[in-house]
């Protein structure tokens, strides 16, 4: 067994890190906004009836699709992060998530120290799409104007034919 350091609890000891997890999905379109607005607070509900914390959600938009799916070619991004002690409670999300006929598809995928720092820094606005789309716009605006040479004037001299 491990030795604790004097005036540590041992249930401090037993406490575990929260995993941290992303849930991604894409809603069909073509549903109105009440009914896209009501999955996306079906599947928080969700999250949080499983014991997880929901540490951020995202809504993504509507996004061109890069292949058809299910005959569209667009779709509504979500993004759900959250917080679990363990994973046991993605299954049934999952499950509900294939059932679900208004949902095109879907990834979990774990985060690792790296992704939540990558998240948090996203979130608190050191790492933006938009300041460097700016950057490259305004690149060529930046740079003078190539000045072009002037061409001299060229006298063009007449050519007389001569009559005999």
């Amino acid at each position: 067994t491990r030795l604790q350091p004097p005036g540590v609890c041992r249930l401090q000891i037993q406490a575990k890190a929260m995993r941290h997890y992303e849930l991604t999905f894409i809603v069909d379109p073509v549903l109105s906004n009440e009914e896209i607005q009501s999955v996306r607070q079906t599947y928080e509900d969700q999250v949080k009836k499983q014991g997880c914390t929901i540490v951020h959600i995202e809504d993504g938009g509507l996004k061109q699709l890069a292949y058809p799916l299910n005959k569209r070619n667009s779709g509504i991004y979500y993004t759900i992060e959250f917080a679990a002690e363990t994973g046991e409670g993605i299954a049934p999300i999952e499950l509900a998530l294939r059932r679900d006929e208004r949902i095109m598809r879907y990834l979990t995928i774990s985060l690792d120290k790296f992704g939540v720092k990558y998240n948090e820094d996203k979130r608190g606005g050191l790492i933006k799409k938009v300041t460097r789309l700016r950057k490259k716009a305004a690149k060529p605006a930046d740079v003078a104007p190539v000045p072009v040479a002037k061409v001299p004037d060229v006298v063009i001299p007449e050519i007389v034919e001569e009559e005999e």
